[in-house]
């Protein structure tokens, strides 16, 4: 079953979000920060999904660290402010994808499940 490291501040989106991830088959470990998401990264995981801004470490910072420790870690950002988002696009690891909030789960759902299948 892949493994996805799920980074959300939001309560309420962080648990939709897992349950639907966990829904369409996948282990979600969902931290509520960037500390506690980078804290998980010695584990393996085959999908990094974070926001981008977050109390503590910020989602590119957790990233960065992701992919210098797991090289081909697949990275989602999810992020409600544009131009982060368009920051985020020099700052992420190469091939990160970044959505914008707001977004349906469904859409989220589909885009992790081509991610993970690349």
């Amino acid at each position: 079953m892949p493994r996805i490291l799920l980074a959300e501040d939001d309560d309420s989106l962080r648990g939709f979000l897992a349950r639907a991830l966990e829904r369409a088959g996948y282990e979600v470990v969902a931290c509520a920060d960037g500390d506690e998401a980078a804290a998980r990264l010695d584990e393996a995981w085959d999908l990094l999904l974070t926001d981008i801004v977050m109390p503590g470490l910020d989602g590119i910072e957790v990233a960065r660290r992701a992919a210098a420790k797991h090289p081909g870690l697949r990275i989602m950002f999810i992020t409600g402010f544009a131009a982060v988002a368009l920051a985020a696009g020099e700052q992420a690891p190469p091939g990160a994808k970044v959505l914008s909030k707001p977004i349906h789960l469904r859409e989220i759902v589909s885009e992790v499940e081509r991610m993970i299948a690349a």
